[in-house]
């Protein structure tokens, strides 16, 4: 959708953001925050990617308060949240049985509008049009950024591990697949 908002608006790519980072890395707070016993405010957590199953819930960066969440769960326990986080919009969906999920991505959009409206340089896991950031070019991923009165001020970029590189581009070649399909 962000891709097809870029195209068709002609906007420069700094004016053309995504949500799904803010909403899905939402998510993951609240689903570690959950099984920590803790409140989703003192988790720091984040997702990169594409918004759906090759979404890239970040475990080696998590933490809550400071404290790494490797070192509060399991090994299986992280994974179980993990798949949760990229299964999210399904099982919210599932309990509204009517609609789409559409509180969550409400807040997100607020979120990312009082960042640019009050220009507060807010840093956000947003999907943004990458051009040589992490190795990827010419496609919108989920990545951490400044989020300000310019729109995009900066992607905030930072070494993946092999793990976590790996599963970016995954999330890569399923939105050049979206892509190839808008015929844009």
């Amino acid at each position: 959708m962000v891709y097809t908002a870029f195209k068709v608006s002609g906007f420069p790519k700094n004016r053309v953001v995504g949500m799904a980072g803010v909403l899905d890395s939402a998510r993951y707070r609240t689903f570690l925050a959950e099984a920590i016993g803790v409140a989703p405010k003192d988790v720091s957590a984040m997702v990169m990617g594409i918004h759906g199953d090759n979404m890239l819930p970040l475990v080696r960066l998590a933490n809550v308060s400071g404290v790494p969440v490797t070192d509060l769960l399991s090994i299986e326990e992280l994974d179980a949240i993990v798949k949760r986080t990229q299964q999210g919009g399904i099982e919210i969906v599932n309990h509204l049985k009517t609609g789409s999920a559409f509180y969550a991505p409400g807040l997100a959009a607020v979120e990312m509008a009082e960042a640019i409206l009050m220009d507060s340089k807010r840093v956000l896991p947003c999907a943004a049009y990458l051009d040589g950031e992490f190795g990827f070019s010419g496609c919108f991923l989920g990545v951490p950024l400044v989020l300000g009165a310019g729109g995009v001020e900066r992607i905030i970029e930072f070494q993946l591990n092999s793990e976590e590189r790996e599963a970016f581009a995954e999330s890569e070649a399923a939105v050049l697949k979206q892509m190839a399909a808008t015929g844009l």
